[in-house]
């Protein structure tokens, strides 16, 4: 109940920042609609197009508006798209989720492995190596990395699948995971690096204890040894590593999202940004929040799960 609370007060914290945000941002939805020709609006044309979007309210009567409206499901509607910021969400929220979990997934293959062979021997090549690939994950950009890997495999094998139009999951399920699959390798080698480094960190910390020295001393097979007593103990840095991770693909995955075309809701933030519709920048934002939100208190309650330290605390 009390990390239930706490959330509910970093959402509307969330929720207060953008709203001031955006409004400090120059421009709005006029000039964004009519760019230059914005100039030549009679006073009488502005002062019905401000009503027409809600500008001409007091800001502290916006706010509570469009909470009012969040509340009750209605998040919005955008201009631009014609479709409601509820019906843009519905489509563009599964694109970021599927491919979030599927970087995800690639990211712990990767980086828990990786940081066991690091951990396995410190300060020998083996470590150096694991050290280097984790270097090299959070070093190169992901829209240097996405770029790269788009242009090489396009023009030398023909493989550009996100060529085509969006297939969803289930319309094309096949096409969908090949136009899930670049996307997904590139996030996942990103994250990949920092579980890599929490995973050798907290092994290396976990094999110091006098329970493992005991276990060994005990002769427990050393595959067993190293699974069971060391990763088993190790996990929660771990899971806390890529619970922040996940929560951060919600909305950080943007960048990649538009270079491999994925309507995805990073995509559909920027979009909102670029046109200066404050109900989709703000609706969405505070969508991502609370997934960000629960995902953390998702992790909360697998501590208790794998932990019996947590439960008795």
């Amino acid at each position: 109940m009390r990390r239930t609370l706490t959330s509910l007060g970093t959402v509307c914290g969330v929720a207060v920042f953008v709203f001031v945000m955006l409004r400090a941002l120059p421009g709005n939805q006029i000039i964004a609609g009519f760019g230059t020709e914005a100039a030549a609006l009679t006073p009488a044309q502005r002062t019905a197009l401000e009503a027409y979007y809600g500008l001409d309210k007091p800001l502290i009567v916006q706010f509570f508006t469009w909470i009012g409206g969040v509340v009750t499901g209605n998040l919005g509607y955008s201009a631009s798209a014609n479709h409601s910021v509820l019906e843009l969400t519905a489509h563009s929220l599964p694109v970021t989720l599927e491919l979030a979990l599927i970087s995800i997934v690639i990211a712990f293959l990767i980086g828990v492995p990786l940081g066991m062979f690091s951990a396995s021997k410190p300060d020998s090549i083996r470590d150096a190596t694991g050290q280097v690939i984790g270097l090299a994950g959070l070093s190169i950009p992901s829209f240097l990395l996405a770029t790269a890997l788009l242009s090489w495999l396009s023009s030398s094998l023909g493989f550009n699948p996100n060529g085509a139009g969006y297939a969803t999951l289930t319309e094309n399920p096949e096409l969908n995971l090949k136009q899930m699959l670049l996307p997904a390798l590139v996030l996942g080698f990103g994250i990949a690096a920092p579980i890599m480094r929490t995973t050798r960190t907290a092994v290396l910390d976990v094999r110091s204890l006098d329970f493992v020295r005991t276990a060994r001393a005990k002769g427990v097979p050393p595959r067993r040894l190293q699974f069971v007593h060391v990763l088993g103990n190790a996990l929660l840095p771990i899971i806390t590593m890529t619970g922040l991770q996940f929560g951060y693909l919600l909305g950080g995955a943007v960048v990649v999202e538009q270079i491999f075309s994925l309507p995805g809701i990073g995509r559909q933030v920027l979009i909102g940004i670029q046109h200066k519709e404050y109900a989709v920048v703000q609706s969405t934002v505070l969508v991502i929040a609370v997934l960000f939100v629960i995902v953390n208190l998702v992790t909360d309650l697998l501590y208790r799960m794998i932990d019996p330290r947590v439960r008795a605390e």
